[in-house]
């Protein structure tokens, strides 16, 4: 068939129809993304194909999703071998989400790039395709998606429509993360104290307030004011425009100390308030480096585990991404092997060791010894087909991991298991994850108003004036 067949076969498509050109890096970091499109066409390139069959070996999460790639595409074809010229409708595929067309390159595409531009780069040919398309469907708007900012930027400069592919964002901008507080107005009470009802109960004073502003509250979210008489309270029921408030334990009281730390500021208190209660088996906590993310943690699992033997003891597991060059292959069995990783947890345990002054030097090595004798860290490698029963799971460092391998590690907690994930979005090391698509922003925003979960962003660095300092000017 020739080029111009094929052109009027495409072209008898509505013009208000667009034309997306996929980069291989779509695919590979979002195989579902073929579906993703709507009402629009998709054009998948020989370079696209060619890339994904040389990715698609190893056991990387790349490779993976190259495979699971190639898997969706032969289904999409196989037995519509002769609708590839005009399109396969991708509605009989995927439940109907997508009704647009799949197209795939099949003839040779001989349109003339720049002379600037190496013929021989994949990269290239794929804005190769978008110049030929965009000649030969002059009234549809043929726009490349690709992972790749220097491919975007190529594309732009030659006069062509690029963007990101932002189907796996789930937040445009990170700023409206929900964070699992929210100050009250200074005319709350008037506008919601009319026909209030209050109750004590299990130590705890109980609201039930009528108002506009109780339809947008979340289940175990904090609500706070700072007044001459001070509210903290978390929201425990929300039925259309009533909702019922609780008094929250104040733990920067030293009498209500847990492990011996008290918390420093409000959100601090929060976070032990989520921690602690044993009716949240999910918690996750952000904040930037010093505000007390693992230290809270460790301290309420240290009192649930070993004080309160709610849970059996502690496992901790974070993702190994190096900030620097890899120092190469480390020696030991698994928990060896994760120690030097593991550097935060050592530095928590020393602070929580120190709190019992009475006890002496033999008396911290022997609450040292026992402490370290029900915490376990584990790698993320080894964590598929595991069911954890009565654990304490805590996931550092998560900012790095994708909603999908999230997915994996949540589903591991079997009942009585309590699973705390911390993290600070603004430090992704990972590449193709950023502060929209991380996994941590995922299930912050899938989790919010759930009754068993809660959440709290940590805003005040507690560590040092000069760590405070160096995170203002650096």
């Amino acid at each position: 068939m020739t080029q111009r067949k094929a052109a009027s076969a495409v072209t008898r498509l509505p013009a208000n129809v667009k034309f997306f050109v996929l980069d291989t890096n779509v695919l590979m970091h979002d195989p579902t993304s073929l579906f993703r499109f709507e009402e629009h066409d998709i054009y998948i390139p020989m370079a696209t194909l060619e890339e994904l069959d040389s990715n698609k070996k190893g056991m990387s999460e790349v490779a993976r999703n190259a495979r699971q790639a190639s898997r969706f595409l032969d289904e999409i074809v196989s037995g519509s071998e002769h609708d590839i010229e005009s399109g396969i409708e991708l509605s009989k595929h995927n439940g109907g989400d997508a009704s647009g067309r799949l197209f795939l390159q099949t003839q040779s595409i001989t349109g003339e790039l720049p002379a600037r531009l190496a013929s021989g780069k994949a990269d290239n040919q794929i804005i190769g395709v978008v110049k030929f398309l965009q000649e030969a469907h002059p009234k549809r708007q043929v726009i490349l998606v690709s992972k790749d900012i220097n491919m975007r930027i190529k594309a732009r400069a030659l006069g062509f429509a690029a963007e990101d592919y932002f189907n796996d964002k789930v937040l445009e901008d990170t700023d409206l993360l929900y964070t699992g507080t929210r100050e009250l107005p200074a005319d709350f009470w008037d506008k919601h104290g009319k026909g209030m009802e209050s109750w004590q109960q299990s130590g705890h004073t109980y609201y039930r307030l009528h108002g506009p502003l109780c339809a947008s509250m979340m289940v175990n979210e904090f609500v706070f004011q700072e007044a001459e008489r001070p509210l903290y309270a978390q929201v425990k029921e929300i039925a259309g425009k009533t909702a019922i408030l609780q008094t929250i334990k104040d733990f920067a009281h030293q009498r209500h100390n847990v492990w011996g730390i008290t918390a420093r500021n409000r959100e601090q208190n929060f976070a032990l308030n989520a921690l602690m209660n044993p009716d949240i088996d999910f918690v996750t906590l952000l904040g930037q480096a010093g505000t007390g993310k693992t230290l809270l943690t460790l301290a309420a699992g240290l009192m649930q585990t070993l004080e309160h033997k709610t849970y059996s003891e502690i496992i901790m597991t974070r993702v190994t991404v190096p900030v620097g060059e890899d120092i190469g292959f480390l020696p030991g069995t698994e928990e060896e092997k994760m120690n030097p990783w593991m550097g935060a947890l050592e530095d928590n345990l020393d602070v929580l060791n120190k709190t019992d002054d009475e006890a002496g030097e033999w008396g911290r090595a022997a609450t040292r010894d026992l402490i370290r004798s029900r915490i376990k860290v584990k790698s993320l490698n080894f964590m598929r087909g595991r069911t954890f029963l009565n654990k304490y799971l805590i996931i550092d460092e998560a900012q790095n991991l994708t909603p999908k391998q999230m997915k994996t590690l949540i589903t591991r907690a079997g009942p009585g298991t309590k699973v705390v994930v911390l993290g600070n979005i603004s430090q992704i090391d990972t590449p193709y994850l950023t502060e929209g698509s991380s996994g941590l922003t995922y299930v912050v925003d899938r989790f919010k108003g759930w009754t068993h979960s809660g959440h709290i962003t940590l805003q005040r660095g507690e560590r040092s004036r000069l760590a405070d300092h160096a995170a203002e000017v650096l």
